[in-house]
């Protein structure tokens, strides 16, 4: 199932991302891609904001990490709910550019082990969390507030470059997505 198609109710969207509609001007999301790590219609939705990196690693925010070899481990904003709380995630890729195993909310010696067992995999942290009460967020993609996409390598790798994959992932997903898009933040300095 292509996930860019009209979302239906029954659709499960863990492993997903959503990117936020042009038209979408909450500061939260302002042009975001969020990894949806669990969606269900009984306990609602969580994910991480993947493109909004702090510009520090986790070696930055606290010596401790040094020990454990994490110094180098990236922090991204994750989300506007618990802003303080640490999120460790590892994702394993598979064959597949779209196929991944996700550990989520892992503590570091699991990370550790993860890393030692396979060097490949990639590790990031993140201050917080995207969060969406049960059909809450089923109601704001009805509103067309969120664009569904498939998650995949290529993508992943370029997280860092914040705004640019935004426009990338959603400029190719119509020509109307592409002219908003590239829009200018504020149309009178056009």
């Amino acid at each position: 199932m292509n996930l860019t198609q009209r979302f239906k109710p029954s659709t499960c969207l863990s492993g997903s991302i959503l990117l936020s509609h042009p038209s979408l001007r909450d500061p939260n999301f302002l042009k975001t891609v969020v990894f949806l790590s669990s969606h269900s219609d009984e306990h609602g939705t969580l994910g991480v904001i993947l493109n909004r990196p702090i510009g520090k690693s986790l070696g930055d925010l606290d010596n401790q990490f040094k020990s454990l070899d994490f110094a180098d481990v990236p922090v991204f904003e994750g989300g506007p709910v618990e802003r303080e709380k640490l999120i460790v995630a590892a994702w394993q890729w598979l064959s597949e550019p779209t196929s991944f195993k996700l550990y989520f909310g892992i503590d570091l010696e699991k990370a550790k082990t993860l890393r030692e067992e396979n060097p490949e995999i990639q590790i990031a942290c993140f201050l917080g969390h995207s969060g969406w009460s049960p059909g809450q967020l089923e109601n704001e993609l009805d509103d067309d507030a969120w664009l569904v996409h498939n998650l995949d390598h290529d993508l992943f790798s370029e997280m860092e470059n914040e705004n640019q994959v935004w426009k990338k992932i959603v400029g190719s997903m119509s020509d109307e997505l592409r002219l908003l898009a590239d829009a200018p933040e504020n149309p009178s300095s056009n």
